[in-house]
């Protein structure tokens, strides 16, 4: 991507699925979102579980820009139930990678909500509001090399990487097993 312009929705995209809803985040949000973001098992492919101080600056610079472009990272809730199970969306890398600028997807889900589709589902729906709505012509993913359960979400996706374009996460301590990340790719059908 030569000339890449964040774009910007207007009214902010909320995204409803048959069966989650992914929508701007709200008070009541922060402690699921801490207790999952302290979770071992959720946060086992990145460097460490996050604090509760963590995890709220992340909720609210996930809300604060869905409020300055329309779109970001969405919490997710069940439809039927209302209950907060994680975060799907598109978002701006804010560090210099190989690749970038770019727009990525990316998702944490809750580890009680593993293995029903909701992930696939709600990726699904944040590529094609990327592609629809945002006019984004390549959503990109990428992980830790171990990660395989996201990758198999991303494979689901349709996303294809190429073993020449892993990289050395910059966030990443040197040496770390979690060093050494792939790209996925996914260009506008």
């Amino acid at each position: 991507m030569d000339a890449f312009t964040v774009p910007v929705a207007s009214p902010a995209l909320n995204i409803e699925t048959p069966r989650l809803i992914l929508r701007q985040w709200k008070d009541n949000d922060f402690a699921p979102f801490a207790a999952m973001n302290a979770d071992p098992q959720v946060m086992e492919f990145f460097p460490s579980v996050l604090t509760r101080e963590k995890s709220d600056e992340m909720a609210t610079r996930c809300r604060d820009l869905i409020a300055e472009r329309g779109w970001g990272i969405w919490a997710v809730e069940l439809r039927e139930t209302g209950k907060f199970i994680g975060f799907v969306g598109l978002h701006t890398p804010g560090y210099d990678l190989p690749f970038t600028p770019c727009v990525e997807i990316g998702w944490r889900l809750r580890a009680d909500s593993w293995g029903q589709g909701y992930c696939s589902e709600a990726a699904r729906a944040a590529l094609d509001a990327g592609f629809t709505q945002l006019g984004l012509s390549e959503i990109v993913a990428f992980t830790a090399l171990p990660n395989l359960r996201s990758q198999a979400v991303m494979k689901k996706m349709g996303m294809v990487s190429n073993p020449h374009e892993n990289f050395s996460h910059p966030a990443v301590e040197k040496g770390s097993w979690l060093e050494e990340h792939c790209l996925y790719r996914l260009k506008r059908a």
